[in-house]
């Protein structure tokens, strides 16, 4: 057996569900640490029997439950958050539980000598950017609690690097989209809404004129990135996680109707629309872990269609 042993918050959830068959591949053992009331269970028990990993169905919060699951791992990886929509709706909650979250696992890694951790952060804590591409030095401007908390929580890492030696690397997330991504997700409902329809024999309809773009993100590339800032040699860094192609809404509707095979043009519905425009600067991502994305929007979006079907 490997001795090499990740403790992964979130571990349920549709992005670790690709990343742990990575760690798998790589030797390490992992400890799925998720409270379940999202998690895929199913998807888990398979986990489960591959008798490399074991789940402890308990809350971030809890930080008494935290420091017990971490002890004896030598990495981290911590996915476990409130989303975006959830945060506006509820920002207690929100704050508790990404806030203390965080702590609690940030702490508890410095405190057991975790060699490093990879910490979900989100292209959200840039708000409404200045200018394309995003770049990790930008000034950022996180607007809800989700986004505030993921920012803290970067800041929150450095503390203990400089008190206490934390290794880690912080992954902007941009769209992440792929299979077994649930519906009302919300940076692809928008995907899963326009297959609907299309599905269905219906135009897509586009607010506004179908400007608003966003850097679409495979699940597979992604999780390959979270493994490779698992792994690299320099450390203590944000690093964007995108494609650096922004993709209209106007151009998805196309991408989809194309994939579907459905003869009909996008519907567009005139409206005032704050036209906020997304792509991200790699170059950090290509430098520091060698990552670099494989699958073209184009391609991945046909391979979700086909998927769903």
């Amino acid at each position: 057996m490997s001795d090499k042993k990740v403790f992964f918050t979130g571990g349920a959830g549709f992005i670790a569900a690709h990343t742990i068959p990575l760690l798998l591949e790589r030797d390490y053992s992992v400890v799925i640490y998720d409270n379940m009331t999202r998690g895929d269970r199913d998807r888990v028990n398979e986990f489960v029997a591959t008798g490399k990993v074991e789940l402890v169905e308990k809350d971030v919060r809890y930080g008494g439950g935290v420091r017990e699951a971490i002890r004896g791992c030598t990495h981290a990886i911590h996915f476990a958050t409130v989303s975006i929509n959830k945060s506006i709706a509820d920002p207690h909650e929100s704050i508790d539980i990404n806030m203390t979250g965080n702590h609690n696992v940030f702490a508890a890694a410095a405190d057991e000598g975790v060699q490093r951790l990879v910490f979900a952060s989100s292209a959200s804590v840039y708000g409404d950017p200045q200018k394309l591409p995003m770049h990790e030095d930008d000034q950022l401007n996180p607007l809800t609690p989700y986004c505030i908390s993921k920012r803290a929580g970067e800041d929150l890492l450095g503390f203990y690097q400089r008190q206490k030696g934390l290794s880690w690397n912080a992954l902007r997330f941009f769209n992440v989209y792929g299979p077994g991504q649930k519906i009302e997700a919300y940076y692809t409902s928008v995907i899963n809404h326009f297959i609907q329809r299309l599905r269905a024999g219906q135009a897509p309809v586009i607010d506004g004129k179908g400007e608003q773009s966003m850097d679409f993100i495979h699940v597979t590339d992604l999780a390959k990135s979270v493994v490779a800032a698992l792994e690299s040699e320099q450390a203590n860094l944000p690093i964007n996680i995108g494609t650096g192609i922004d993709t209209s809404i106007a151009t998805l509707a196309k991408i989809l109707i194309d994939a579907v095979g459905v003869d009909v043009e996008p519907q567009f519905n005139p409206r005032d629309v704050l036209v906020s425009r997304r792509a991200a600067d790699i170059t950090r991502a290509r430098e520091v872990l060698g990552w670099e994305p494989t699958i073209s929007v184009q391609q991945g979006m046909t391979e979700l269609v086909k998927a769903s079907a």
